[in-house]
């Protein structure tokens, strides 16, 4: 585990803004990405009918949409021991094999870090 207070601050904030999205949201999955020019773009699970898209793809998707070229990092707050295969490969296509994704517990307490890749 790692101490979110050791995180570098940029870090820490999209941890924080994740979090709160879950919390805000009450869904399973909270996540936040930094792109390129240091906005944050936070979302959580998307569960309708007809569109199911985890937080962390949300928010790939936001910053998509939003002009990103590039992502610095991403961070989920989720229950799950592990960031899934398709989430990875959703930061990998904006932001490269070696972005860094956190990967947060309910309290914020940052338990790895995956690369994209």
């Amino acid at each position: 585990m790692t101490d979110t207070s050791a995180l570098d601050p940029e870090d820490r904030k999209i941890v924080t803004l994740a979090r709160s999205a879950r919390a805000r949201n009450g869904v399973p999955e909270g996540a936040a990405v930094r792109d390129e020019t240091g906005r944050t773009y936070v979302a959580g699970t998307v569960a309708l009918a007809s569109l199911k898209l985890s937080a962390l793809r949300t928010a790939v998707a936001m910053a998509v949409a939003s002009g990103a070229t590039s992502l610095e990092a991403a961070a989920v707050v989720t229950q799950a021991e592990t960031v899934s295969d398709e989430d990875r490969a959703a930061v990998r296509d904006l932001g490269g094999v070696g972005t860094p994704v956190l990967l947060a517990g309910p309290d914020g307490t940052v338990r790895a870090t995956v690369t994209a890749g």
